[in-house]
């Protein structure tokens, strides 16, 4: 079994290998007079609505459940450890992310602490049952998130009103300084072996993904391929991330509709 995995990813890495990320078309023929705020509230809407949403979210765990299963069979001179997101990999910020397109207002950090210190986060289909079960295999979780130290308490009391194992100081590792999680990871690595990663922005898996422009992530993503579904565990999103981030250059204090421009002349389109 593990010859064929292996030729598997072989084949996979020379296919990807080959593979060049597609250029961007400089403008769309057609596009729709704004794709912003309301963008964002069509991606709550497939996540809150569409059973395919679910789906891939069981699909994730089911998998990190097999691939932990493998790997506690392993010899390892540190004690096993996952290292998980939290938002949209294990909480819901759906209602928020509606609650602020249909009132025509971009997003901003004191709105978006006052969403996180009331705790109302719903779970990601099949993160709590994983974790759980992670734990009971005797894995550590540790929660690497770049909600800000001001969020803390407003965080824990969200996870611990699930029952999420670890839901203390001790594994909550928030944004210090930079948005860059290596640092923190590695800060897990010196007393752990981490197993799986889990996340839903390309940022939590690598720094080799930290505020890349398109065409470099898709390379990046390209070369880790045999990563993903191993040690890295996606989650989808498709209301915000580091991909729109991309596209727009990171530069996310542009008006409206220059960003709108930005993105209509991303559309594929004939």
């Amino acid at each position: 079994m593990r010859k064929q995995q292996t030729g598997i990813a072989v084949i996979i890495t020379v296919l990807m290998a080959c593979s060049t990320p597609r250029p961007l078309p400089q403008k769309a023929a057609t596009a729709p007079a704004s794709l912003l705020p309301y963008g964002p509230a069509w991606g709550a809407l497939w996540q809150q609505r569409a059973a395919e949403y679910k789906a891939l979210c069981f699909q994730a765990y089911n998998t990190a459940a097999l691939r932990l299963d493998q790997y506690l069979q392993q010899d390892r001179a540190k004690p096993p450890a996952i290292v998980t997101d939290i938002d949209e990999t294990i909480l819901d910020n759906g209602p928020f992310t509606v609650h602020t397109a249909l009132a025509g207002r971009a997003y901003s950090d004191s709105a978006w602490q006052r969403w996180t210190a009331q705790a109302a986060c719903d779970t990601v289909p099949g993160a709590l049952s994983f974790l759980r079960y992670a734990a009971s295999r005797g894995v550590r979780v540790f929660y690497i998130t770049n909600r800000a130290e001001a969020e803390r308490e407003g965080t824990l009391q969200n996870l611990r009103r699930w029952g999420f194992p670890d839901a203390d100081a001790q594994h909550l590792l928030l944004k210090t300084v930079s948005s860059g999680k290596e640092p923190r990871r590695q800060q897990v690595l010196q007393t752990h072996d981490i197993l799986l990663l889990l996340g839903d922005n390309l940022g939590d898996f690598s720094d080799i993904f930290d505020k890349q422009p398109y065409a470099a992530r898709e390379q990046a993503t390209d070369k880790t391929a045999t990563a993903f579904g191993r040690r890295f565990i996606v989650l989808p999103n498709a209301m915000y991330g580091d991909w729109l981030g991309a596209l727009l250059n990171f530069r996310y204090n542009l008006p409206v509709q220059q960003q709108d421009t930005l993105l209509q002349g991303k559309l594929e389109t004939y």
